[in-house]
């Protein structure tokens, strides 16, 4: 077996194994609900860390040249 028949191997795996724990998540509400909480969490922390990098680097840019 060749790099790339084995990568292609890994990815269709990892693709079978990722729908297989979408289906199992949300066929089960206690999974479901935790998975909504653990997004929402994440949401809330990714998205205002980003906002303000984005605003920071913004005012960086602005400055005047030295």
């Amino acid at each position: 077996m060749d790099e790339a028949s084995a990568r292609g191997a890994a990815n269709l795996l990892l693709v079978s194994a990722g729908l297989a724990a979408a289906y199992v998540v949300f066929t089960r509400p206690p999974l479901r609900r935790l998975a909504a909480r653990g997004f929402r969490m994440w949401l809330g922390a990714t998205v205002p860390v980003y906002l303000i990098t984005q605003i920071r680097r913004a005012w960086v840019e602005s400055a005047p040249a030295a």
